[in-house]
């Protein structure tokens, strides 16, 4: 039996009267249209990618996370909401969750948090209508979002507890114009057609991921300068490359993506897991970090008895949507 999903607004959260003094920070960093096997921790060579190495070392890879669609704005609002896209509403690219859907700031307003996203977080202004205490740099490649995320922290005064969401737009097209790469040095995938276009094609969104790299290790020092040990700090990427077998197709090259997560004293630095997880998990993981519970109606469920070491297990399926870009 379906139950009305507009009955998920009036789910709320429970929060002890001195938590928000001793809750942890929950920052992550979201890139744009990344492969997961470009990045070093998933045994990518052919770019550098030393602050994702950075963080795998600080904390927990896990190897098996997937979106829960190969697009930008059902996956971005799956995350933000918790529900799978076909009952959050927002299924077809450039769509919306509906208005009566419980969103991510929501339930951390409610444990006493401010809420904060720069850059690419939800679909560009869709950012607006989620409810984050502030927003910025969420037009398309405004790449200032980077600075502005440093300089917004570096002002922000000590109080409330916070969950910050930055976006970088790397490596989504328009790729840089030139590549520090030779083309004919790489290996393009087996799936490719291998031509001279390709080639060049490859370099040039490989010194896009290369800018996503720079962009996290921007934000990962600034948050550990300005917000102190305590952060639960995660990376992933909103679905695959915009190149064959990738975005917009539900191949792993489209749906599996990056996911590594870092809290000092709690996740065991330098570790791995090959647990099956869903971006519809990253809300419910985050509320229990911070001391909440989600509500039992949601499509994900926490994951951070994996990243705590505790389990090894978490899923073995996860659903994908897909429509096409647009209708």
């Amino acid at each position: 039996m379906i139950r009305s999903v507009s009955a998920l607004v009036v789910l709320g959260l429970t929060l002890p009267a001195s938590h928000a003094a001793d809750a942890p920070h929950v920052v992550l960093f979201l890139a744009d249209d990344l492969g997961w096997t470009d990045c070093s921790p998933y045994g990518g060579k052919e770019v550098r990618t030393p602050n994702m190495a950075r963080l795998a070392a600080d904390g927990m890879t896990v190897t098996h996370a997937f979106v829960s669609s190969p697009s930008c704005a059902p996956s971005r609002a799956a995350l933000l909401t918790g529900l799978d896209p076909m009952r959050n509403g927002a299924m077809l690219n450039h769509s919306r969750p509906r208005a009566e859907i419980k969103t991510w700031p929501a339930y951390f307003q409610q444990l006493g948090y401010e809420v904060v996203a720069i850059g690419k977080v939800a679909h560009y202004a869709q950012v607006k209508d989620y409810g984050f205490d502030h927003v910025s740099h969420f037009n398309y490649h405004q790449d200032d979002c980077i600075e502005a995320a440093v300089k917004w922290l570096e002002g922000r005064k000590p109080g409330k507890p916070l969950c910050l969401f930055v976006g970088t737009n790397w490596p989504h097209v328009p790729w840089p114009k030139e590549s520090p790469l030779d083309p004919e040095k790489l290996t393009p995938p087996p799936t490719f057609v291998d031509t001279k276009e390709t080639r060049q094609a490859r370099a040039r969104y490989l010194a896009a991921v290369a800018n996503a790299d720079r962009d996290l290790g921007l934000v990962y020092d600034a948050a550990k300068k300005h917000l102190g040990k305590d952060i639960l700090f995660l990376f992933t990427a909103d679905h695959g490359a915009q190149l064959p077998f990738g975005k917009w197709n539900g191949y792993d090259a489209g749906i599996r993506t990056p996911l590594i997560a870092a809290w000092p004293g709690r996740i065991k630095p330098g570790t791995t897991s090959s647990a099956m997880v869903s971006w519809i998990d990253l809300l419910p993981t985050c509320l229990e970090a911070a001391g909440g519970k989600a509500p039992d109606k949601l499509s994900g469920r926490s994951v951070l008895p994996v990243l705590r070491g505790e389990k090894e297990e978490h899923r073995d399926k996860v659903f994908v949507t897909h429509s096409g870009d647009g209708s």
